[in-house]
């Protein structure tokens, strides 16, 4: 059968992994210092791992090749977990003076089947710690920072007067919910449009570029989580700012899974 299909330049390939992380199906490995397609069955030639590779060694070609086998990929994430050994719990600690196993519940699964980093289970403990101590109590309740509706990227008129010389705060749905400040810390002063690049069906590029040709847009602050299938909102941002011809000062902040900063660029 002939369909589109992942090809790795194993001369431009430099090893660093980062699209054996964001392959959805685990059908690339790294194998002697290379990154290699382990099977043509479990590759849905859908590319999620191409932005993520800073070399340029992955392409999309079209060619003839196996079925895509989602019972096949399920199969082998399977196996995979099955494989892996259990990471040991790490002390942390919870701000009352004991210390907190940092691992996940052993009855939630690492990973979903489709082997996402981003779908890794996980619980974010908040309020009373494990040693009954009592988080602190809010002063009053934080103020909005939201300045416009909608604010959903395919949602937002490319005309919208608020648009002009305006800062933009381009943001990944989930980074609301992980990052407690998100209000304070990177909405205020801003005009925030949101999207997920992984389950949202649309182009933000070219939605963004229009904007950016539309407007005198003074800056943009990108805020995504650290799972590679975020990555996708900041190639859009990149790739709308180069179709625009705006270079205008634009930033990158990585929000932790636990909430945390862990890059700001």
């Amino acid at each position: 059968m002939k369909r589109k299909i992942v090809r790795i330049d194993e001369e431009k390939c430099t090893g660093c992994g980062l699209c054996v992380d964001a392959c959805h199906e685990g059908a690339l490995q790294l194998v002697d210092g290379k990154a290699r397609l382990m099977s043509e069955s479990y590759c849905d030639g859908l590319g999620n791992c191409l932005p993520e590779c800073p070399a340029g060694a992955i392409t999309i070609e079209e060619r003839n090749a196996a079925d895509f086998d989602e019972g096949a990929v399920k199969k082998q994430m399977e196996t995979a977990k099955a494989k892996s050994t259990e990471k040991p719990g790490s002390e942390a600690s919870c701000g009352c003076g004991g210390a907190e196993s940092a691992s996940a519940p052993e009855d939630v699964p690492e990973k979903l089947a489709c082997g996402c980093p981003g779908t890794s289970a996980r619980l974010i403990e908040r309020g009373e710690c494990a040693h009954g101590a009592a988080a602190p109590q809010q002063a009053a309740a934080p103020e909005s920072q939201l300045r416009q509706w909608p604010c959903q990227i395919k949602l937002v008129p490319v005309n919208a007067p608020y648009l002009d010389n305006a800062d933009l705060l381009v943001a990944a749905d989930c980074t609301a919910y992980a990052h407690a400040n998100i209000h304070s810390d990177f909405m205020r002063g801003r005009i925030t449009l949101i999207g997920c690049p992984k389950l949202d069906d649309t182009d933000y590029a070219e939605k963004l570029t229009e904007i950016l040709k539309a407007h005198e847009i003074r800056s943009i602050k990108v805020l995504r989580m650290e799972v590679p299938c975020c990555g996708g909102i900041v190639n859009a941002v990149k790739q709308a700012l180069i179709d625009s011809g705006r270079m205008i000062p634009w930033g990158v902040v990585t929000i932790g899974t636990d909430g945390r900063v862990v890059e700001d660029i």
